[in-house]
């Protein structure tokens, strides 16, 4: 009877690649994939450490599949947890799981493996259901964000070649590709002998695939022949790493940029590109935010009316800069900050969501009843409901009819209604 598999992936689209790739060896290795973890002969348990908050749901995950198992099935702990803490792991949970594996290294059903035998990147991946996938294009990181960890056990950047990073795209028969890496727009950098940048890649991918998505930009990475590969392309969405716009306390974080510079960013793109779509994201609570810090993020909100936007509880990272920082923000005013920046989003994305009412564009059928356009990202981003009878994978012509918050419902486009393009 052939043996199966379970893979849990907590934590970001990057784990979502190595998950995948970690499934594309072990059926190399004989295995299925299981219908359910309880009929699992092997569990993967691949864990994300970025946060606190991420490192306890990790450690919940792993203690809930460690119980409801049988005395035959085995249970590894893989990921970001597992290589930032693998000692103290191996020794907490030594009775809970049968390995812990850092990355590269091959989880196997016949023995606990040790040491790293080959490189996630350029494993293969199985078919997708989906029109889609992520992309990781290189892996660690050469920056040193204030708060960030990730460079201490992800390492280097460690870039992809084109050549590869082909392969994997069309061995996936896609409509859409996500690209990801922990810094985007310095993919190539570190390999010094090639005359390629991110602008190459990007150009590459859009003669393999209808739609490429760019997740992930450092804004003073974000050159003006980038945003015009971006901007006239089918799919101009900018997911800009801002994590603040008050200038001192982006210098605590050391990282570039301020508000000003940022909205500069931004109305040169809507220049370019009208419809042009933005997400990003904000860190609430940093050591030495001052109410006027906090005052001027808001008003950042209200100029600039971005499209998606996610705020996080900062999280004190064990040997980050951060940590070393005085001026902590007591947790019922990160609380009461958070609340307040959630309440004016919510506003700005409904507004947003019911500017689309009447609109036609074009949509990738993601799944049976459900599309997106160029303004979602999977999974991160709102839904079109569409008809079910759409095909899956097909792009479409819908008009927007409503918005159910951060989602939209669109109806197939009636070339009677709207009469000829000419």
């Amino acid at each position: 009877m052939k043996k199966s598999f379970w893979i849990e992936t907590l934590g970001c689209p990057k784990n979502k690649v190595d998950s995948e790739k970690l499934a594309g060896t072990l059926l190399v290795d004989g295995m299925s994939p299981a219908d359910s973890p309880s009929d699992a002969n092997l569990i993967v348990v691949n864990t994300c450490s970025f946060v606190e908050q991420a490192r306890e749901e990790s450690i919940e995950t792993v203690f809930e599949y460690s119980q409801m198992r049988s005395k035959d099935v085995q249970v590894v702990v893989t990921g970001c947890l597992a290589e930032r803490y693998g000692e103290e792991i191996s020794h907490s949970l030594r009775d809970d799981v049968d390995a812990v594996a850092g990355f590269g290294v091959p989880v196997s059903i016949s023995s606990k493996p040790d040491v790293s035998k080959f490189d996630l990147l350029n494993l293969p991946r199985p078919k997708r259901e989906e029109p889609w996938a992520y992309i990781k294009i290189a892996e660690g990181c050469d920056r040193l964000c204030g708060f960030c960890a990730i460079p201490s056990f992800r390492g280097r950047q460690r870039s992809r070649s084109i050549a590869d990073i082909r392969e994997e795209v069309l061995s996936l028969d896609l409509q859409e590709v996500v690209l990801v890496a922990q810094d985007l727009a310095s993919w190539a950098r570190d390999q010094h002998d090639s005359p390629l940048g991110i602008v190459d890649l990007v150009k590459e991918i859009n003669q393999l695939v209808p739609w490429v998505r760019l997740l992930y930009l450092y804004p003073s990475s974000l050159t003006g022949e980038l945003v015009e590969v971006i901007a006239n392309s089918p799919v101009p969405y900018f997911d800009l790493s801002l994590q603040h716009v008050s200038a001192p306390l982006l210098r605590k974080m050391r990282r570039w940029g301020d508000g000003e510079r940022f909205t500069g960013i931004i109305n040169r793109i809507r220049d370019l590109r009208p419809d042009a779509t933005f997400r990003t994201n904000f860190i609430v609570g940093y050591p030495g935010e001052t109410e006027a810090d906090h005052d001027e993020l808001i008003r950042f909100l209200e100029k600039n009316e971005i499209d998606w936007c996610g705020f996080f509880p900062y999280s004190k990272e064990p040997g980050t800069y951060a940590e070393t920082l005085d001026g902590e923000v007591p947790d019922a005013l990160v609380m009461e900050r958070l609340r307040e920046l959630g309440d004016l989003q919510d506003g700005i994305t409904e507004k947003k969501q019911d500017s689309q009412i009447g609109s036609r564009m074009s949509v990738l059928i993601e799944s049976k009843g459900i599309a997106r356009s160029h303004r979602e990202a999977p999974e991160i981003d709102g839904l079109i409901h569409v008809p079910g009878s759409l095909k899956v994978g097909s792009f479409e012509t819908v008009v927007i009819r409503e918005a159910l918050g951060v989602d939209l419902k669109a109806e197939v486009h009636d070339s009677d209604y709207w009469g000829s393009d000419d």
